[in-house]
């Protein structure tokens, strides 16, 4: 009986008050049977832009960061977490939790100026989400592509959007370049160019619009998405001042700009939690955290100890910095080590949302909430990082090297179990401590330390080494003719890559000044012209790279003698 009176001083036994015909007929009190069914969660979905696997302050000496920190801890830790190396890439597989393969977005970024956006017979995942009643809300960077109106986030499945949608912009002005000359006004509210609102810093502004939508939407009568994508921490290195007074201790001047953009992230951070708490939301809320790529050591990012950087497969191009904080998890306050990857965002939010398996079928990622959740094995025990044919085949490689399966020249990746595998040329591949970041012009630094690899088979143990120092393809045969076996598997699905050359009717000089569409919806697109890279002649590369060496010993010279 006291059981009894406690769930009647809830409210969940009202029910027994109420006639059979005033339930069936009130639509704003769901039941199963006695009880009341839970309104799905509010999701808050963070992506923070180049920021390193040692940008945070759980991970960093240097960085501070006790906002993340604390909600992280507070949370559960996913460090066994993997994205994608560059910007377009990793947002493509969070909005259709597909790989690029399957999307034909497996090279490179979308560019300004190219007649490219995400496929339109991609159900996106704020597609599914209005499908299960939610409110959805984009602010920040899209980077998915403009060149029709049908591309745009609010034709994607966002009921409201306000950001760039490129994927560069002064955080001021909000100007943005696509080569010398070519630039335009890059902020929009809705489908128009937001022309009033520069002169903000972007990450206060957008923090604002976000508690905006907490301020006038109301929690209790439907679920909201929010995905926020930062500009920050993506170059330019840009910070109000106030911000970097704390790091005026840090020798490196463009490490010192960086971290004064992640405190202002960390701040924001705080007064969206805020906003949650003050607006009743939090309570039945879920708050995931996730950088988009590895960080840029030219720019003041770091992944250490991870091998590698922004734009590499090494592990620190693709080992993502995420967390999940939310009142909803059943283990808290915890380190998980399950494998996750970007694209299972799709089908654990859909889960979360109350939806069906039948709304994720076809897509590449798994439900991984329980592992997140409850600690559970994950579902997910492949990951394929990516194959890209059209970016630059490896000068050694050959499919003999490949053991007569797969054409080891052409830039691919895969993890499967505790293995990695890279093929072809992987990217910029040092381990680059934080002390030594560049301080000199980025072009020094490649002339110094950047040596193309003269193999083109890598196999690592990720588990047992997770720095990427031991390659074992010469011990392991077996597990590189497994994997090489998996890559042939994953192309056969493959569609065709979609990358056109750059249209010169998207000159913000002949759209008013901004960038925005060009391309009328009822224009047909024609995805048979390719922009695709000549391979430099290999006496060209021979002669370059003793120039280039002679010169980098040269510069060295200087620099010793300056010092």
């Amino acid at each position: 009986s006291l059981f009894l009176c406690f769930l009647l001083s809830l409210g969940y036994l009202t029910w027994d008050l109420m006639s059979p015909n005033q339930v069936e007929n009130d639509p704003e009190k769901p039941f199963i049977g006695r009880f009341p069914v839970p309104q799905p969660p509010h999701i808050i979905f963070i992506m923070t832009d180049d920021q390193g696997f040692n940008d945070i302050g759980y991970h960093s000496s240097d960085i501070r960061t006790p906002v993340l920190d604390k909600l992280a801890a507070d949370g559960v830790k996913l460090e066994n977490y993997y994205i994608q190396p560059i910007c377009t890439p990793s947002r493509s597989q969070f909005i259709t939790g597909r790989y690029q393969i399957h999307t034909g977005l497996q090279h490179s970024i979308i560019r300004p100026r190219q007649p490219n956006c995400l496929p339109f017979d991609q159900v996106t995942l704020p597609q599914r989400l209005q499908e299960l009643g939610y409110s959805t809300h984009m602010v920040g960077k899209w980077h998915l592509g403009f060149y029709k109106k049908e591309c745009l986030p609010t034709r994607r499945g966002f009921d409201t959007y306000f950001g760039s949608l490129t994927g560069s912009v002064n955080y001021y002005t909000y100007d943005g370049c696509d080569g010398s000359g070519l630039c335009g006004f890059d902020l929009h509210e809705g489908e128009s160019v937001a022309w009033g609102q520069s002169g903000k810093y972007s990450t206060h502004l957008y923090t604002r619009r976000v508690r905006k939508i907490l301020a006038t939407h109301d929690p209790q009568s439907q679920p909201l998405f929010i995905f926020l994508s930062f500009q920050a921490v993506h170059t330019p290195l840009q910070y109000p001042d106030e911000y970097i007074y704390p790091y005026l201790g840090l020798e490196n001047v463009a490490r010192r700009k960086y971290a004064a953009m992640v405190s202002a992230v960390d701040e924001a951070v705080r007064n969206i939690t805020y906003a949650l708490r003050k607006y009743g939301y939090y309570q039945n809320s879920v708050i995931i955290f996730s950088t988009d790529n590895g960080g840029q050591p030219l720019s003041g990012g770091s992944n250490w100890p991870l091998r590698g950087r922004k734009g590499t497969y090494w592990e620190g191009g693709i080992r993502g910095l995420g967390f999940v904080h939310s009142p909803l998890l059943r283990k808290k306050r915890r380190v998980s080590k399950s494998l996750v990857h970007i694209t299972d965002w799709y089908p654990t939010l859909v889960g979360l949302a109350g939806g069906d398996e039948s709304l994720t079928e076809g897509v590449d990622g798994y439900n991984v909430w329980e592992a997140i959740s409850e600690g559970k094995e994950s579902p997910r025990l492949e990951i394929l990082h990516n194959i890209d044919p059209l970016y630059n085949h490896a000068h050694t490689g050959s499919l003999q090297k490949g053991y007569g399966i797969w054409n080891t020249a052409i830039q691919a990746s895969i993890r499967a179990g505790d293995w990695k595998l890279l093929t072809g040329d992987p990217g910029y591949g040092d381990w680059i401590p934080p002390q030594i970041l560049p301080g000199f012009p980025s072009s020094w630094w490649k002339q110094e330390r950047h040596t193309r690899p003269r193999k083109t088979v890598w196999l690592f143990n990720i588990s047992g080494d997770p720095y990427e120092r031991y390659d074992l393809s010469e011990q392991r045969p077996d597990v590189v003719k497994q994997l090489l076996a998996r890559l042939v598997y994953y192309n056969r699905t493959a569609v065709p890559v979609r990358y056109p050359s750059e249209d010169p009717r998207a000159d913000p000089y002949l759209n008013g000044g901004a960038w925005v569409p060009w391309v009328g919806d009822e224009e047909e697109d024609n995805w048979g012209s390719f922009f695709q890279k000549k391979s430099m002649d290999w006496k060209k590369k021979l002669k370059l790279s003793k120039s280039r060496s002679f010169f980098g010993k040269l510069k060295t010279r200087i620099m010793s003698n300056i010092v």
